[in-house]
């Protein structure tokens, strides 16, 4: 089953080939991803409520993804594989880096959080992320917002080859004061900060992002802008919102019968996201001022599928589902003179494409000795082929998915089923039992790949080795 496997990848593997012409600087990297958005949350794609102008921009002025995945149904792990264009199985963060005592209202004392589990987690020091891997090829790197893969400082940002960084570690963090679950948690650098307490989590990651985009001009730079934006607020405090929107932007939306517990957090979700589009639009006009946009690849996507107060229509479930609402997600990449303006793609394709199609841009070549499970999907977004994409397998503990060509086979503790994607989308059909033939060939492809996963070389911090 591995040799099979590692046949099937093989066209995936290693195609990050240096694109920029020998002496032409390389291009800007822009990075942007939302947290929990809907996959109908945008204005080009049809939502009925919310208005993205900023988005359906970079929609206009690039490439729209429909069939686009994320490799696990929630934060951490996917940060993870974006960051290494591995699957989470490889790189070992292939679960959350998250207590889950705060969920029940208890409120950790400094010492007791001090030591617990989404303290001390955190990416294996042995993985190359993406900022390490383009500063060969001259870049200077920045990340603003959320990170997600440990908070210990071996594990911060900086450790990890960024060369600038202001935002939160963990998963979540309350919009407005910067706790998470009442511990103070914003950071410059390597040191917590409350200088900007008060402020709205979404204006402080534009300001930075801005100032980052300033200093380095004139050199090809990479800035990752992950929002928090629209997920919820992660304090103790009930009667805030659950997910918090600036005053100014609540009120563009109509207020709805406080009552009517899912009217009310529709709002809100659609005041964050009006928020958090009206910023990428400062950065995009930004661009536009410093003459920059021509130079500058733009990848949006969302980091897992939509949480509550989301739109996923037409698709089935959200986050922490293997249903396609959890794992299939908004993508958008604009790159003037390289790819169309306003072309939509069908295409199969995933966030572990974006590590090596970022390399390819920058002219950066992979590390050397790593496996990556992606390939450079420029040529794919650009029409010039079809994407060699075939398989993508997902599993969080019990829960497994694999889409093989257009079948998607789900296994859970409570059954499996087994859908036809380019005929129900929606999966609300299972034919698992009316087509048993493709039914095994799906589950022998998911143990093939789960082979694979087990023989590669062990990451922490999950692993047992």
């Amino acid at each position: 089953m591995r040799v099979s496997l590692a046949l099937a990848l093989a066209p995936l593997l290693g195609c990050a080939a240096p694109r920029a012409a020998s002496g032409e600087r390389p291009p800007n990297l822009l990075l942007i991803v939302s947290d929990d958005q809907g996959y109908r949350d945008l204005g080009s794609a049809g939502s009925p409520d919310l208005k993205t102008p900023a988005l359906d921009r970079l929609a206009r002025e690039g490439v729209r993804l429909t069939s686009f995945y994320v490799t696990w149904p929630a934060c951490t792990p996917s940060r993870g594989s974006l960051f290494t264009g591995r699957y989470p199985q490889r790189n070992g963060t292939y679960d959350m880096y998250r207590n889950e005592a705060p969920d029940y209202g208890h409120r950790y004392t400094p010492d007791e959080y001090r030591v617990t589990f989404e303290r001390i987690a955190g990416m294996d020091e042995r993985e190359v992320l993406l900022p390490r891997a383009l500063k060969a090829a001259g870049y200077v790197s920045g990340l603003f917002g959320k990170w997600d893969l440990g908070a210990q400082r071996r594990f911060l940002p900086l450790q990890r080859g960024f060369d600038d960084f202001y935002g939160f570690v963990n998963s979540g963090i309350d919009y407005f004061t910067h706790e998470r679950y009442g511990v103070p948690s914003m950071a410059r650098g390597n040191e917590l900060t409350e200088a900007d307490r008060g402020t709205y989590a979404t204006f402080l990651f534009e300001r930075e992002a801005a100032r980052f985009i300033r200093a380095h001009r004139g050199r090809p730079w990479f800035c990752a802008l992950p929002y928090n934006a629209p997920h919820g607020a992660s304090n103790l405090d009930k009667t805030d919102p659950a997910i918090q929107a600036p005053p100014e932007h609540l009120a563009r939306f109509p207020e709805p019968d406080p009552k009517n517990n899912r009217a009310v957090r529709r709002r809100e979700f659609l005041a964050a996201m009006a928020c958090m589009d009206d910023s990428i639009g400062r950065i995009l006009a930004l661009l536009d001022e410093l003459g920059e946009t021509e130079r500058t690849v733009v990848v949006f996507l969302s980091d897992n599928g939509g949480g509550g107060g989301s739109d996923n229509a037409p698709l089935r479930g959200g986050k922490g589902h293997m249903t396609e609402g959890g794992i299939r997600v908004p993508c958008l990449v604009r790159w003037p003179g390289r790819l169309p303006a306003g072309r939509v793609s069908h295409d199969f394709l995933t966030a572990l494409e974006v590590f090596p199609t970022l390399l390819a841009a920058a002219g950066a070549r992979p590390p050397e000795g790593v496996v990556l499970d992606g390939f450079d999907m420029a040529p794919v977004l650009a029409g010039e082929r079809p994407s060699p994409r075939g398989e993508m397998f997902w599993q969080r503990r019990g829960d497994r998915a694999a889409r093989v060509g257009n079948w998607k086979w789900i296994g859970t503790l409570k059954g499996e089923s087994l859908f036809d994607l380019e005929a129900d989308v929606g999966e609300s059909r299972d034919l698992s039992a009316e087509r048993p033939g493709e039914l095994a060939r799906l589950r022998a492809r998911f143990a093939a790949w789960t082979a694979a996963m087990e023989a590669a070389e062990p990451r922490g911090p999950f692993r047992d080795y």
